[in-house]
């Protein structure tokens, strides 16, 4: 698998128009950290030897500016294979990922590198969200997995996201990426927490056309309340092209609808031992 993406054309009129590339990666990439660094080190022969990964499309993610890539989630192991996707396309990925892995320090570098905790359900939910904006702010790309976990589903279409995804397109001007990929799971399956244990696995990643948002950023901009029924409406419509886009992947026909989220489990009461004043 080559590891550049294909050449582009500059823009301009059709004729005389000749081929250019993009940037190199050290510009399109800017600085990189030594934690960063540190994570490419590790995840890349990682990939190497589990995925034998193939890439349609990856030019569209753009060499520069702020991109929210939004990927449908079938495996712990997506993101490995997305963190190579962005990397091999010249791009730093900055990903939104449960606060579980930030712990000890290997935490520590995680957050060094630029990755964001998300702790789900908490009163520190919307300081992800606000720490993802800034990095768009910043020109990064982010990554997002709005089902938030692997999906339920049984035959690993997506299910219903969470919402955080359009809070932060309708409030960024950051490009709206879909991705599909397929794959991962068959090295790691949730469902039956298993492992496959094998080298180079098939894995496909395909990166969709921007999703137009333009009509429902402008009536946020004029002033329009981001309501429930506009972040449920907004990214329902970027899921739907993400599931779409694995469709394609894998030449099926998708579900009219997405699979239902697990209800939320409560925690339960601690039970008092015998003779323990209430």
């Amino acid at each position: 698998m080559p590891h550049d993406v294909p050449p582009v054309r500059a823009p301009g009129p059709g004729a005389g128009e000749v081929p250019t590339r993009r940037p190199p990666h050290r510009q399109t990439r800017r600085p990189v950290s030594l934690a960063l660094w540190s994570c490419v080190l590790v995840i890349y022969p990682v990939t190497v030897l589990l995925f034998r990964l193939r890439y349609r499309h990856a030019e569209r993610i753009p060499a520069t500016g702020p991109v929210l890539l939004v990927a449908n989630h079938v495996s712990v192991l997506d993101p490995l294979a997305c963190a190579r996707l962005v990397w091999d396309a010249g791009r730093a990925p900055h990903f939104l990922a449960k606060d579980a892995v930030f712990r000890g320090p290997a935490g520590t570098v995680l957050r060094a590198a630029g990755q964001i905790p998300v702790s789900r359900g908490s009163s520190t939910a919307s300081t992800s969200v606000s720490a993802a904006r800034e990095a768009l702010e910043a020109g990064h790309l982010v990554v997002i997995y709005p089902e938030g976990t692997v999906t339920r589903d049984p035959d690993w279409w997506p299910m219903q996201a969470h919402t955080g995804v359009a809070r932060m397109a309708l409030t960024s001007d950051a490009v709206v990426l879909p991705v599909a990929q397929w794959g991962p799971q068959r090295v790691h399956d949730y469902h039956a927490r298993a492992w496959h244990p094998g080298l180079r696995a098939p894995a496909e990643l395909l990166v969709g056309e921007p999703v137009d948002l333009s009509a429902h950023s402008a009536r946020v901009r004029a002033g329009a309340p981001v309501t429930n029924e506009l972040l449920r409406e907004v990214t329902d419509l970027i899921m739907t092209r993400v599931r779409d886009q694995l469709a394609e992947l894998r030449g099926e026909q998708p579900p009219a609808a997405f699979h239902p989220r697990p209800a939320r489990q409560l925690p339960q009461p601690r039970s008092r031992p015998a003779g323990e004043a209430s």
